[in-house]
């Protein structure tokens, strides 16, 4: 089939695919957990700070809005060059696995610091209402009514960031970041491997399928599940 000869897989996939799926997995996961910890910060400033929110502050939330859409504007291959200072700074170095999690990290965190702030924004109005009747404190209403709501929405955030940003380490294989994009790059076009191109190719969108799947099953648990809590 186009040439390829796919007997040479066993060797490719235990040599060159293996570790580089590792890789893929170790970038894609670690970075997300990042930006979800730093993104949080941010959401919930936009959150309390909204027109309709807890504590409203028009500056505040305008400052928080500008700087989220500029982040994100940033296109992500010019995002980890520019970045290369600060990469370097924070673990010695600007290329390898370890150091692509830096911009994978800053370039979903305003992403995903926009799609927290939308999941609790769909919170239902009445149930933070009628928190705030039984004498609820703002901490408790954001962290144990409107996040306890608004859990699947996290849930389908956090699928969709992994997801992209198993694209986005793809690219970073382009810039040393190694992984699969490295491979497929290294391999597969330098080396006029087409058989290792396709290999990649599969496998990242396997990988996608995987986490997709994974992401509707857990988004259906706690859409059953979510509970308001006071």
């Amino acid at each position: 089939m186009f040439g390829i000869d796919f007997s040479k897989f066993p060797d490719v996939f235990s040599r060159i695919l293996l570790p580089a799926i590792g890789e893929t997995l170790y970038m894609s996961i670690v970075s997300t957990l990042l930006a979800f910890a730093i993104g949080l910060i941010p959401a919930v400033l936009l959150i309390l700070s909204d027109k309709d929110g807890l504590k409203p502050n028009k500056q505040l939330y305008f400052i928080l809005d500008i700087v989220i859409n500029v982040l994100r504007s940033f296109p992500f291959i010019i995002l980890i060059i520019v970045l290369f200072p600060v990469t370097k700074m924070i673990v010695g170095t600007s290329i390898g696995t370890t150091a692509a999690i830096v911009p994978l990290t800053i370039g979903a965190a305003p992403f995903v610091a926009r799609l927290i702030e939308n999941a609790l924004k769909e919170v239902d109005k009445g149930i933070i209402e009628a928190a705030q009747s039984f004498g609820s404190s703002k901490f408790q209403i954001i962290f144990r009514v409107m996040f306890v709501e608004a859990l699947p929405g996290i849930i389908s955030a956090f699928t969709l960031t992994l997801i992209v940003n198993i694209g986005f380490s793809a690219m970073a294989g382009a810039v040393g970041g190694g992984g699969l994009g490295s491979v497929a790059i290294n391999y597969g076009y330098q080396r006029f491997r087409p058989d290792i191109m396709l290999y990649t190719v599969v496998i990242l969108i396997i990988m996608v399928q995987i986490f997709q799947v994974l992401g509707n099953y857990l988004y259906k648990i706690s859409k059953n599940k979510a509970t308001f809590f006071i």
